[in-house]
């Protein structure tokens, strides 16, 4: 309880931390901290910046880093796992302030005076070549360098190279001793006497490989503080990447600019320094042009530095452009007008080809506009493909490191059973299989996602066919997106931490035959409150959504409702009159007030999902009219919205046509078994 009030009190005392829940959480629960906040609050109109643990407390607060491999050198202390909390304590409150760019070296320096150990202690000298132990002497503050000596006999490990106690002695005379203080490790100590040094060099080492840039110098907002304009955003970006908030492609383009922006400065800065500030020649007049072209190409590129390192801007400008949507662009058909058909396998038997040839290539692909093409990996094949492409993978386990994105009109099947057609994705990003093609087919296929950003599948734009397919997902599932269309037939769902299915409005789902199971939620259907926003048209037939930790089908939609707009609505939802018209349709008429809603029922007479081996009692599918009322109420009030907008703005006669918002519903024989929270519900934001 001590620690929980330190937290909050903390929290509240320093709002613009944006500390993040799961960081706040981790210091309660491990009491190795409760001493961090605790100091924190209890000096915290000290400035001292050496208050990181309590002094009273005997041994070591940090744990120690074991050496992999060689063990001729002593183990060091492990900091390289700071929370983002802890860091950004230290470059605000002790090592950076509220200084200016130009005071930062001042200030650095002045914050290692206080914390560093002055001399008597050892470190690892850690360069890309070589870590040898050493001692320090002395340290030069302002220059950032500590004075070393060699500690004999020599205890060193190196990479590609012999070093010998001779040749070392040797290139510190040709360093006068002195070493960057980032590159020191300080050796482990269980006394806690080092603890402060190790820490502070860790956060020197990190400000300047990950925070600091070349150009920060020459920064034309000095008046401004340093840490607000760049540290913080810098930092939070570094714990993003690191905790996978961020999207690959984005990631990917940052480093990219990162590195041009780095090399442009440095070309720069040689033709800047080799320009005679007295010189009229023509050649300093042509590297004068030269130099404000290359510093104009410079200045572009910190601004899109700039506005990816801005949360804000990065999410606004830059996400959109870098989730897929425009990643990936559609190729049309093949200029031959020829169509392939790509055969994935890592190796493959005489039979398997055998197989193949009669069961699928033969009867299906044998026409002259069809090629044969093989594949080692299905994110290749998928690469290669034209509008029209057939991709088959055979039977074996994919790997694949990054996402799958489908925006040609392509099938892709899998030769033999879901469990036998596996393809999983290894690493950590955005969304697993990302569709915008006009029209995309998969079927016999099981994915399996250990973690993603935007979920296991992604129907962004266009139409995404899913038959007798399985998605093992750990951390979101399906997301349709508004407009997109999604076909889920005979597909078993299950694992997400989220809804197994996301609904946009504005979107159409038909999922038929589908188990969805074992999810925050099962389905998610979203109704945002703008009433220019089209409900989804909806058609769930034979599904059996159970075991799920809340509800079987749940309606997010606004609470901001009056009680006599609730009130018609339940009146609407209980007083529906439905009438018997062909192909087995049903049209639900209602007041002048209220839209026309077509409920569309599939004329499925035996139900075609594993669940139709026997009779279902009414308790596991009461949920189907609880969904429909629900659906039919929120269109109605939708439509009474829009009909009192256009009266707000004068327009007295409307056009129904326009007005309308027809959602095709069909919503019949799904079962829903012991799930958390019941078979329906809403929530209300």
């Amino acid at each position: 309880q001590a620690e929980e009030t330190a937290v909050l009190k903390c929290i509240k005392n320093r709002e613009d931390f944006c500390l993040k829940p799961i960081h706040a959480a981790a210091y309660m629960l491990d009491p190795k901290y409760a001493e961090l906040f605790q100091n924190e609050v209890e000096d915290d109109d000290g400035d001292s910046g050496t208050a990181y643990f309590n002094p009273d407390m005997a041994g070591t607060q940090l744990q120690r880093a074991e050496r992999i491999g060689d063990a001729s050198l002593p183990d060091t202390f492990q900091t390289n796992e700071l929370l983002y909390y802890e860091r950004f304590k230290a470059y605000q409150d002790y090592m950076l302030g509220d200084c200016k760019t130009s005071e930062v070296k001042a200030f650095t320096a002045d914050y290692l005076e206080k914390v560093l150990e002055p001399c008597d202690w050892q470190a690892q000298w850690c360069t890309d070549v070589f870590d040898v132990l050493v001692e320090v002497v002395d340290v030069n503050y302002k220059e950032l360098k500590a004075h070393v000596k060699l500690v004999v006999p020599l205890q060193c490990e190196t990479r590609g190279c012999e070093l010998t106690e001779e040749a070392m002695n040797t290139l510190l005379e040709a360093t006068l001793h002195k070493v960057p203080l980032q590159e020191l490790r300080v050796v482990f100590d269980e006394s806690g006497d080092f603890d402060q040094t190790a820490l502070a060099l860790e956060h020197l080492r990190f400000f300047y490989k990950h925070i600091w840039r070349q150009w920060d110098d020459e920064d034309e907002d000095d008046d401004f503080d340093y840490f607000v304009r760049c540290v913080e955003p810098r930092l939070r970006l570094f714990y993003d990447i690191l905790e996978d908030r961020v999207p690959a492609g984005l990631v990917a383009e940052y480093y990219s600019l990162l590195a041009r922006c780095s090399q442009k400065f440095q070309e720069f800065s040689s033709l800047r320094n080799g320009i005679s500030s007295d010189s009229e020649s023509e050649l300093d007049n042509v590297s004068m042009v030269e130099g404000l072209r290359m510093y104009e190409q410079m200045e572009a590129l910190k601004r899109k530095l700039r506005i990816i390192e801005n949360p804000l801007l990065r999410y606004v400008l830059g996400y959109k452009v870098n989730s897929g949507q425009q990643s990936c662009r559609a190729k049309g058909p093949r200029a031959s007008g020829g169509r392939m058909v790509h055969v994935v396998s890592v190796s493959t038997t005489v039979s398997q080809l055998q197989s193949l040839m009669a069961d699928k290539l033969g009867p299906k692909f044998s026409g002259e506009e069809f090629e044969v093409q093989f594949h080692s990996e299905p994110l290749l094949a998928v690469s290669a493909c034209y509008e029209g492409d057939v991709v088959i993978i055979l039977p074996g386990q994919y790997n694949v490191t990054s996402s799958i994105s489908i925006p040609d009109s392509i099938s892709v099947e899998g030769f033999g059973l879901p469990d036998e057609v596996v393809i999983e994705k290894k690493n950590k990003g955005d969304s697993f299989v990302e569709s915008t093609g006009v029209d995309v087919k998969i079927s016999n296929v099981k994915f399996i996602q250990h973690d993603a950003i935007e979920g296991i599948l992604c129907v962004r734009q266009g139409k995404l066919e899913m038959e007798n397919c399985v998605l093992q997902c750990e951390t979101t599932g399906v997301i349709v997106r508004t407009s997109a269309h999604l076909t889920m037939n005979m597909c078993d769902l299950y694992g997400s931490k989220g809804a197994g299915v996301e609904i946009y409005p504005g979107s159409v789902c038909s999922m038929m035959g589908n188990g969805i199971h074992h999810c925050k939620e099962g389905i998610l259907i979203k109704d945002f409150a703008d009433e220019l926003d089209t409900m989804p048209k909806i058609t769930m037939v034979n599904n059996v959504i159970h075991n799920n930790e809340g509800y079987g089908v749940i309606l997010v939609k606004p609470k901001f409702i009056s009680f006599a707009e609730t009130l018609q609505s339940q009146q609407l939802g209980n007083n529906c009159h439905f009438v018997v018209i062909e192909s087995m349709s049903i049209m639900l008429r209602v007041d002048v007030d209220a839209p026309v809603i077509v409920v569309d029922e599939c004329s499925v007479k035996e139900p075609v999902s594993y669940a139709s081996c026997s009779v279902v009692l009414p308790e596991f599918t009461e949920g189907n009219d609880a969904i429909k009322r629900e659906l039919v109420a929120t269109s109605a009030k939708k439509q009474r919205r829009q009909k009192s907008r256009l009266k707000e703005l004068g327009v007295t006669q409307a056009d129904d046509n326009l007005l309308s918002q027809e959602m095709f519903v069909s919503i019949q024989d799904n079962q829903f078994r012991r799930n958390g929270m019941g078979s329906f519900g809403t929530f209300l934001y």
